[in-house]
């Protein structure tokens, strides 16, 4: 049972080295501004999250367009179909 809490301790060791180069890294991090878009969540866990895209206004009209052309395409087979 002694040699389990030896385990145990060294591993709480390890955690502690571990947590203090994370916050280490996070320094660094924010040191660089977030660069390379991705952002840390402030409330919870710590966890890397993505910036969300910006889609330009262009950008979703012809989106919106070849998503009417997909439905028209789809329901003029689906009128030839009924035709038969």
């Amino acid at each position: 049972m002694a040699n389990l809490a030896s385990v145990v301790q060294q591993l709480k060791v390890a955690r502690d080295r571990v947590q203090r180069q994370l916050d280490q890294l996070d320094q660094a991090l924010q040191a660089l501004g977030g660069v390379s878009g991705l952002r840390r969540r402030e409330s919870g866990i710590n966890k890397v999250v993505r910036t969300p895209r910006i889609i330009s206004p262009a950008a979703r009209r012809r989106i919106a367009a070849a998503q009417r052309a997909r439905w028209a395409k789809w329901r003029a087979g689906k009128r030839a179909k009924g035709k038969a």
